[in-house]
């Protein structure tokens, strides 16, 4: 008897099985990584749903529906080796994506400031 041909235990792994995968509960709820970093996570996650990301309007909204739908969408759409995969995974994405928003919120402070700073030189100098 070879200890490789023991079944698993627990609930069949069904990821990248499309509709017929069934959501395992402990993966559902909302998804930062996909909200965060909409279109990138979508490439990464076979979800090409969230490409609408990019359409003007439709950006708009498409973050609150991955952020809804996309763990359900990640599940479905490719293969994960086991829910705890699954989910390190969509924590590195939720790390990710809030290094991405800080960096950039952090970014717009400088140039603001930076903008500021000159358009004041800038006034005392002509005025």
């Amino acid at each position: 008897h070879r200890t490789d041909e023991i079944p698993p235990t627990g609930p069949e792994n069904t990821s990248g099985q499309g509709k017929l995968a069934v959501i395992p509960r402990e993966i559902e709820g909302w998804s930062w990584g996909a909200f965060l970093l909409s279109w990138i996570w979508s490439v990464r996650s076979n979800t090409w749903i969230g490409l609408l990301s990019l359409v003007p309007f439709a950006g708009i909204i498409m973050p609150f529906i991955l952020g809804v739908k996309g763990n359900e969408w990640a599940w479905q759409n490719k293969r994960w080796d086991s829910i705890e995969h699954f989910k390190i995974t969509q924590a590195r994405w939720l790390e990710q994506g809030s290094l991405v928003w800080i960096i950039s919120f952090l970014m717009l402070v400088i140039v603001i400031s930076v903008l500021t700073t000159a358009y004041h030189g800038i006034r005392e100098a002509v005025f």
